[in-house]
């Protein structure tokens, strides 16, 4: 037996060999027209964050600070946020960088699914040859040790080793939902199962979540949360011989079932897959909650972001109930509840806002920048007087002119209007609108 299996292994050794790669998205045709004009991880989270801050967080609490982020779509600002934020001394091994999407001579397309954008980034690890590879997504919102992950995957001399999570039935529809055995080794995957013979072979044991000190609380399946660990002998291989398979999920990991050791490694914390325009809007919400499930008040574990060195938050009389204000904004006697204001957010005099996330603004305005570049006639940036907002997420640099209703009291579920969508019934206000004053929706 190894040393390993004996329990001698120290998983904050073994970080030295291994390496991330986190995928930076696709399209996010779902979130859209949030990422209108930007990839999915660096979507605002909470405020004050991005998306991408939770995963990069997340390695270098886990002393994993060597780190390559995939990019393909509207990366600009995602490009620039990580420039801004994360850099590493001169003293430190750790680095991020960037891998965007390109034409090389030997492949003249771009990135077709997460297994082959890994595949075109596959060159850097053979030259590298760390022993591990660890795949993240971008785009979701959670907080993991990923010591605990490797050191399951060494324990069970793993090729591969997947992250899973506890589920419902009644959520198994909208998951990668795999079998295990009593060793932990996965058996079976089926991607977003339906019926119930499907579903009825892949329930999981409620021993079996005994043995990981889990509690089942009547759930009965397990689910990828596209977090995985490779072998790079095994990454490479695979990748090489299922050459024309462009997604992991999808393709790679059933090819592997039966041809590898793949095990699950069991997670049961808070997890959200930032997917579509309501998870978004609800996991962003259900951080306004007294005690929410996911905490960024918890010093032990901080989320980073980029310091932008901004003044206090200024309120000039409000009533503010369940909210987040972010770094920088100004409100003045208006009424906000269950809400995330984001940084230099502005509101202004008898302004209503409820269940709203409004995203703030990347800059004040300033007398030269209204001659230059605003239309004469637009409102200030911000949510203008006597405007009410309701069950609306307000993109970044919006401007809505006074007395706006922002209802959608007919209830509409999909639209596009000039200047909104709605979405899921909630009204999405895009990046750089004007809304005119007196304006319903």
């Amino acid at each position: 037996m190894s040393e390993e299996k004996r329990g001698v292994f120290d998983p904050y050794i073994d970080t030295e060999s291994t390496e991330v790669l986190i995928l930076g998205g696709g399209q996010g045709s779902r979130l859209y027209p949030l990422t209108k004009e930007r990839a999915k991880p660096a979507v605002p989270v909470g405020g004050k964050f991005r998306l991408i801050d939770l995963p990069l967080s997340n390695c270098l609490h886990s002393n994993l600070p060597r780190i390559y982020i995939l990019t393909q779509f509207n990366s600009d600002s995602l490009h620039r946020h990580i420039a801004q934020t994360y850099r590493f001394d001169s003293f430190s091994r750790g680095f991020i960088q960037i891998l965007a999407a390109q034409q090389t001579p030997d492949n003249k397309d771009w990135f077709q699914g997460t297994a082959d954008a890994v595949r075109h980034a596959l060159r850097r690890f053979v030259n590298r040859r760390p022993k591990y590879i660890m795949i993240l997504s971008g785009d979701h919102l959670y907080r993991m040790d990923y010591r605990k992950l490797l050191k399951t995957h060494v324990e069970n001399e793993a090729d591969v080793t997947i992250s899973v999570l506890p589920i419902a039935r009644d959520r198994a529809s909208d998951f990668g939902i795999l079998q295990v055995n009593e060793e932990g080794r996965i058996t079976a995957f089926q991607e977003k199962p339906t019926s119930r013979e499907e579903l009825d072979q892949l329930i999981v044991p409620s021993k079996l979540f005994e043995k990981y000190s889990l509690e089942s609380k009547g759930r009965q399946h397990i689910a990828s949360m596209g977090i995985y660990v490779f072998n790079l002998q095994s990454l490479s291989e695979s990748l090489i011989e299922h050459s024309g398979s462009p997604d992991f999920g999808k393709h790679i990991i059933p090819a592997l079932i039966g041809s590898k050791r793949v095990f699950a490694h069991f997670f049961d914390g808070y997890w959200e897959d930032i997917g579509t325009i309501r998870s978004f809007y609800e996991a962003n919400l259900a951080l306004t909650r007294p005690v929410p499930e996911f905490n960024f008040y918890d010093e032990r574990h901080l989320v980073y972001s980029r310091p932008r060195f901004l003044p206090g938050t200024k309120v000039n009389q409000a009533t503010i109930r369940a909210s987040i204000i972010g770094d920088g904004a100004i409100v003045s006697g208006a009424v906000i509840e269950d809400c995330i204001i984001g940084l230099r957010g502005v509101i202004a005099e008898n302004a209503q806002l409820y269940r709203t996330i409004m995203m703030g603004a990347d800059y004040y305005d300033s007398y030269e920048q209204r001659q230059e570049d605003i239309p004469k006639n637009a409102p200030p940036l911000g949510i203008g007087s006597r405007s009410i907002v309701k069950n609306a997420i307000v993109d970044k640099n919006a401007r809505i002119g006074a007395d706006v209703r922002i209802l959608n009291e007919a209830h509409v579920q999909e639209a596009d209007g000039p200047n909104y969508y709605i979405r899921d019934g909630i009204v999405v206000i895009p990046r750089s609108a004007i809304i005119p004053s007196g304006t319903v929706i």
